[in-house]
Formats: C-alpha cells, sequence, structure tokens
C-alpha cells in the first residue's frame, strides 16, 4: 500500500480545533503515514505533536507563512507553506513574531467595529477562546456563534460579517521577503491553495517566485475545483515545480477531514532531499 500523505493541517497553537497531539492520534486513526503540522506562523506546536507521534508516523515540521504580494495599488493575501526550516533561524523567527503580534492587534480592532456596530461581543470572551494561544479570526467567528449571533462559522466569514463589513487587514510578510527567508533557513516552500476563488494568484506571480525559489504548488485542496487544480498542475509543469495535495485541516472549524487529499511520496521524497534545516521525525518503537 503507498504512502498517505497530508502535508497541510492546523491545530490550536493556532486556528485549529485539535491540540498538535490530537492533530498527531487523529491522523494515525485517517492512516496516514506522514502528517505536516503548519500552523499559522508559528513552531510553538512541533515538540508536543512529535511526543505525541503514534509508532511508525511520521511528523513534517513546518509552518503556513501569511503572505502578501503587492503591486501597485493592487494587494493579494497569499498562504505559503514552509517545511522543515531551521526553527532557530532569527530573521524568520523575527518575521513569524511580528506577524503574530500584528494577529492580535487586528482582533482587537474587528472586536471594536463589531461593538461599535451594535454587536455584543466582547474582547475578554474571544480572548477566553484562544485559550494563551494567539488569537484570530476563528475564535471572534466562534464567539458570534456561541452568542448565538450567527448560525455557524462558516456564515461568520460572509461579507455582512467578517468577510467585508467588519474585516480588517491582517499583518503579513512580502511573499518574495517570506520566500527567501524560508530559504535561507534551509526550508522548502509550497504555495498553499493558489487557486481559491477569494485569492486566486496571478499567473505571472507564480512564474516570478518559481524564480526566485518556490519548490512547489499545492493543488489538490479542499476549495479547488477540478478546474483549479488541473489549472495548478499546468502552472507547476510550466515553471517546473512540484504539485502537493493536503486536507487544510483545522478540526471542527470545517467539514474536511485529515487526509482528504495527499501527496505522492515521490514528491514528499523530494521535499525531503531539497531541505537541510530540520528533518522529519519519525516514532519510533521505543522512545
Amino acid at each position: 500500500m503507498a504512502m498517505r500523505i497530508d502535508l497541510h493541517a492546523h491545530s490550536t497553537v493556532s486556528d485549529g480545533t485539535a491540540t498538535p497531539a490530537e492533530v498527531m492520534v487523529m491522523a494515525a486513526a485517517a492512516a496516514l503515514d506522514v502528517v505536516a503540522l503548519t500552523d499559522h506562523d508559528t513552531t510553538t506546536g512541533w515538540a508536543e505533536a512529535a511526543a505525541a507521534l503514534p509508532v511508525g508516523r511520521t511528523l513534517v515540521p513546518g509552518a503556513e507563512l501569511s503572505c502578501r504580494w503587492n503591486d501597485g495599488g493592487q494587494r493579494l493575501g497569499m498562504h505559503m507553506l514552509a517545511y522543515l526550516f531551521d526553527p532557530t533561524d532569527a530573521a524568520l523567527t523575527a518575521e513569524m513574531t511580528r506577524v503574530r503580534d500584528g494577529l492580535a492587534h487586528r482582533a482587537q480592532a474587528v472586536v471594536e467595529l463589531l461593538r461599535a456596530g451594535g454587536v455584543d461581543v466582547t474582547w475578554d470572551e474571544v480572548r477566553e477562546l484562544a485559550a494563551g494561544d494567539t488569537v484570530g479570526r476563528p475564535h471572534i467567528a466562534q464567539a458570534l456563534v456561541d452568542g448565538g449571533r450567527v448560525g455557524s462559522v462558516q456564515e461568520a466569514f460572509e461579507p455582512q460579517w467578517l468577510g467585508e463589513r467588519y474585516y480588517v487587514p491582517k499583518q503579513a510578510m512580502d511573499v518574495f521577503v517570506a520566500l527567501r527567508l524560508v530559504r535561507d533557513a534551509g526550508g522548502v516552500a509550497v504555495l498553499a491553495h493558489p487557486r481559491r476563488k477569494d485569492r486566486e494568484v496571478p499567473h505571472e506571480v507564480l512564474a516570478e517566485l518559481a524564480k526566485e525559489g518556490l519548490f512547489g504548488l499545492e493543488a489538490d485542496h479542499p476549495e479547488h475545483a477540478d478546474a483549479a487544480r488541473e489549472a495548478v498542475r499546468a502552472a507547476a509543469l510550466e515553471f517546473g515545480l512540484v504539485v502537493t495535495g493536503s486536507s487544510d485541516f483545522h478540526g471542527a472549524r470545517k467539514t474536511v477531514r485529515i487526509g482528504a487529499n495527499t501527496t505522492d511520496p515521490q514528491v514528499f521524497e523530494q521535499i525531503v532531499n531539497a531541505a537541510s534545516g530540520t528533518a522529519p521525525i519519525t516514532a519510533a518503537a521505543v522512545r
């Protein structure tokens, strides 16, 4: 049986609902051999995930970096999956810290907007939902659900709520700076969900990123329709990039199950061979 590999999953360290340890257990229950922990702009969950790995399973330490691309008046939010980089790299760590600090300020600004609009939600209840981790919009969305203001987290992100009316731009890294930092830290960079409807990455940007050392594109993603997946594959072939697949698992906040999409084992091997920052972690029979 071929290895089953999911290279994109989140935990409570960022905006997931399962702890890093629980993500590892869920991955094994879903018959995954390899899973990447890619919380937003942080490596905090790596140690807990590694300690909880079921025997024979492999953890790929990673992160999903919040990025942006600016071209004159055009500004586009993007996400970059960074795998197997050195977590002690000073420059990359500093940028991730800056972005995380900005997320807390953004969340406070969103709560203030909601309150100004007559929505009874407090910063204390949102912060309590984060349970000590970085506060993000998913925590605000959950507060709206818990208070009966919306029927679901998905509804909370619609335009009349957090999607537009109560939207505040987030801190992010310039995507080309992020790519350079990941490579300098010995990591491998794959652009996450480049054909999502709300943030489709222009073809010319993919071309420039490929020239600068981007390693791959995430094609098989829950928010990519069949046509989008084929378009991503075509772009990867054109630019000489690998293609990955993943669930983008967030636990109970999304209906997608871990392992919903997977990455070819040969592609995973290429990613591992290209990295020099850190290595995948496999749980042995005796710890």
